[in-house]
């Protein structure tokens, strides 16, 4: 059966990572402290090269946008770190027989920098990333980009964790996948279809707080339960 994984705030700490390098950034370039909240702002939903053509401009730098996006790559993959518990949970699922996959949105690079100084990378089967396959969550293709990319066809059925209600959640279902949503402490938005998920009614054997740095050992956790229960 397959299990596919979004990257940021499911697997890994993307927020308390980008904070900490964009705090390193803008006392590098001894610019005033109101600039981390720009760095930030720009950066917290995706980052891609052109950004930084964006934030060369509000920031009154010099340099060439080209080696700032190198400069953030490096850095937020040395920044990021999984959530506790991650790596456990996802080695249980490899030993229970589980194809897992990555299926993410970004650029390649930064999305597989970030997997490789994790050393999650070697926990997947395949990783897909939307830049590099054209197309994004929640369009079906990047799911069935993923499954093709583990070596499966997605009509065979199978998981999805992540946080996002939209891309990983509704998205995953139109694909025909299961869902476990990553709560971080947040309600599940009105007007949208149930899906399971930490911290939330469905499932209710597998509740928990979905807050701080538990939030995806929790989801980890619960997915393991939840699959181990209908292999």
């Amino acid at each position: 059966m397959l299990a596919l994984f979004d990257l940021d705030n499911t697997l890994i700490d993307r927020s308390a990572g980008l904070e900490g390098w964009a705090r390193s950034f803008v006392r590098s370039r001894r610019l005033p402290r109101t600039a981390e909240s720009v760095v930030c702002d720009r950066l917290r939903e995706r980052a891609y090269p052109a950004d930084f053509v964006h934030l060369r401009t509000v920031l009154g730098l010099r340099e060439d946008p080209g080696n700032l996006w190198r400069e953030y790559v490096a850095g937020v993959a040395r920044s990021v770190r999984p959530f506790p518990g991650v790596r456990e949970g996802l080695e249980g699922l490899r030993r229970a027989g589980w194809t897992l996959g990555i299926a993410t949105n970004g650029a390649g690079d930064i999305q597989r920098s970030k997997l490789d100084t994790t050393r999650l990378t070697p926990l997947f089967d395949g990783i897909c990333v939307s830049a590099e396959v054209g197309v994004r969550k929640p369009e079906r293709r990047l799911f069935e980009a993923a499954a093709t990319a583990c070596g499966v066809e997605l009509s065979a059925g199978g998981w999805m964790i992540g946080d996002n209600p939209d891309t990983d959640m509704d998205g995953a279902r139109a694909a025909g996948l299961r869902t476990v949503w990553v709560a971080n402490g947040r309600q599940w938005p009105d007007g949208q279809p149930e899906a399971g998920r930490c911290g939330a009614p469905s499932h209710r054997g597998h509740r928990a707080a979905a807050r701080g740095k538990g939030l995806a050992r929790i989801a980890v956790r619960a997915c393991m339960q939840l699959l181990h229960h209908k292999r």
